[in-house]
């Protein structure tokens, strides 16, 4: 035990002489959560939120077949049916809820198919060439959205930017070391001026 608390001394003192902060220690292990997440974001279902547009097929009725887009409560209006509760949920867990709707006094046995047409934008803000609202592309990366935006403007911190995923409160900060950070639907990036 006092082992332990002799070790935890020691890596104690020598974050301080480091110059290291909690807050640096909290944005770092943010950083690392972010890289991590980003790596394998592309084999993990993607979770549908509010603007994302759909294309339902029931097969054998063209009448409840459309285009649909998730509403800013996260439901999509669906004939017959009414909303169903879309966002968070996985296109399975969607078509699902969708066949338990329609089997609920509606259809014996509905057969149907659900894709993605149109994915919510994502932002980018601050020192940009042309700052906005962009349509987001499957394997989007931080670096395609800033060539997307027009560039960085000639005042951009290009060592750091910021990003609030969807549905976060919070920036992470994001250093710009060459690793590669995927952007997801709904993700707001701002980048920085820098400070000479």
């Amino acid at each position: 035990m006092q082992y332990i608390q002799h070790v935890l001394s020691v890596l104690l003192v020598a974050f301080w002489a480091h110059g290291c902060t909690p807050s640096d220690l909290s944005s770092s292990a943010q950083h690392q959560q972010l890289v991590t997440d980003s790596a394998f974001s592309q084999a993990k279902a993607y979770h549908l939120g509010s603007g994302d547009k759909l294309r339902l097929i029931v097969f054998g009725e063209p009448d409840l077949s459309g285009e649909f887009v998730v509403d800013d409560q996260g439901n999509l209006d669906l004939p017959l049916v009414g909303d169903v509760a879309a966002k968070n949920k996985s296109l399975g867990e969607l078509e699902d809820a969708i066949v338990v709707a329609l089997k609920d006094g509606y259809l014996k046995d509905p057969r149907i198919s659900l894709e993605v047409l149109n994915y919510r934008p994502f932002f980018i803000q601050g020192e940009i060439g042309k700052p906005g609202e962009y349509p987001y592309k499957n394997g989007l990366t931080l670096q395609d959205a800033v060539a997307i935006a027009g560039g960085y403007s000639y005042r951009a911190n290009t060592k750091r930017v910021f990003i609030r995923k969807n549905g976060n409160d919070y920036d992470i900060p994001v250093k710009l070391t060459g690793a590669r950070v995927y952007i997801q639907p709904g993700d707001s990036i701002r980048v920085p001026e820098r400070f000479f």
